[in-house]
């Protein structure tokens, strides 16, 4: 099937730090290691998608440490990690943006930073990979909102206020597991008004990562389509990071959209980081969805290079064994076009100001 996919998350730019010239020709490589380089996304149909960045707690370098989890009776809890410093996440912010940047610089062409709705339906149309930069939480964004003003000009298109830790905007929601996604307070006055601000800019707001009470404040704010970048059904598989009915709910009557999670943990109703997890678990929270959404509502959002993926799928190369699996439980060509990318353009086009 030559349907071009447009995926709603990955952490690939984290496998490239530091960004040396080597570091970016190893993009264009092809590895047993990661998920996504350049020959396995053409491999797999893979067309692009929201490149995010994202900078680990407690550490000063861009490579995440391992997070601590604790095994309880029922499942796990994470502890929930402290702030940032402006100064450690700006930093780690422009190397990480640069390095996004680097990459388009390397591509000859054949890879873009995306900028309009327009040059993604061309992007698309042409066969260049599209990238869009997305921030996994605002932590590098004063609170006078002037560092967003110039992350917009330079390309930032998506933004998620947190991630699963507070920051001056708002609170993340910790890792656990069987647990409703309501823990803590929500938005700051701060992160008020800078939903406030990415609604004037036409800057797509994520709530991936945010608490139940964050959720129902920008969901009463907000302007645009709610969106969850990489999340999946708390019906089926009841964590912290997914979504109840109620939100689901929400993100339908706001014509949004959720980017289905390939993330095993997030999707097996054990919540176990097993990758022998069958696609039809992963096909299971697609139908769920589609249910409560309808068709032109849910697309894919893979968390690639940051999550365990099932063995069945296994890398960016692996995605049209999706499709066969989603053809094969009944999803017609037009179907399977609105999941791989024709929702993220409806989405953005709704949201973004060009």
């Amino acid at each position: 099937m030559q349907i071009p996919i447009f995926d709603g998350h990955n952490d690939s730019l984290h496998r490239l730090s530091p960004y040396t010239p080597e570091a970016v020709e190893s993009f264009f490589t092809q590895h047993t290691e990661g998920h996504v380089d350049f020959p396995r996304a053409r491999t797999g149909g893979l067309a692009g998608g929201f490149f995010a960045v994202f900078i680990p707690s407690a550490s000063s370098t861009i490579v995440p440490p391992p997070m601590e989890v604790i095994i309880t009776e029922t499942g796990y809890e994470v502890p929930l990690a402290p702030a940032l410093d402006r100064a450690t996440a700006l930093a780690a912010t422009l190397a990480m943006a640069a390095g996004l940047f680097r990459l388009e610089a390397a591509a000859g062409g054949q890879l873009k930073v995306v900028r309009t709705t327009a040059e993604l339906a061309s992007y698309l149309e042409q066969g260049v990979f599209a990238a869009i930069l997305h921030f996994e939480g605002a932590e590098a964004i004063d609170p006078q909102l002037d560092a967003l003003e110039v992350f917009y000009q330079a390309g930032l298109r998506s933004l998620g206020l947190v991630w699963s830790r507070p920051n001056h905007f708002g609170h993340g929601v910790p890792f656990r597991f069987p647990h409703t996604p309501d823990i803590g307070p929500g938005l700051t006055d701060a992160g008020r008004a800078l939903v406030r601000a990415c609604n004037t800019l036409g800057i797509l707001l994520d709530v991936s990562h945010l608490n139940e009470q964050g959720f129902w404040d920008l969901a009463s704010l907000t302007q645009a389509p709610i969106v969850a970048t990489h999340s999946a059904v708390h019906a089926i598989c009841p964590t912290t990071r997914n979504l109840t009915d109620k939100q689901l709910d929400a993100i339908r009557d706001s014509d949004g959209m959720v980017g289905v999670n390939f993330e095993v943990s997030a999707l097996r109703p054990d919540g176990y980081d097993e990758p022998d997890t069958p696609l039809t678990v992963l096909v299971r929270h697609i139908d769920y969805l589609v249910e409560r959404l309808g068709i032109d509502r849910v697309g894919f959002g893979s968390d690639f290079d940051g999550a365990t993926m099932p063995h069945e799928l296994s890398d960016a190369a692996g995605l049209p064994t999706l499709l066969v699996e989603l053809q094969q439980h009944g999803y017609d060509t037009q179907s399977l076009r609105k999941l791989c990318f024709e929702n993220w353009l409806r989405v953005l086009q709704r949201t973004w100001k060009s």
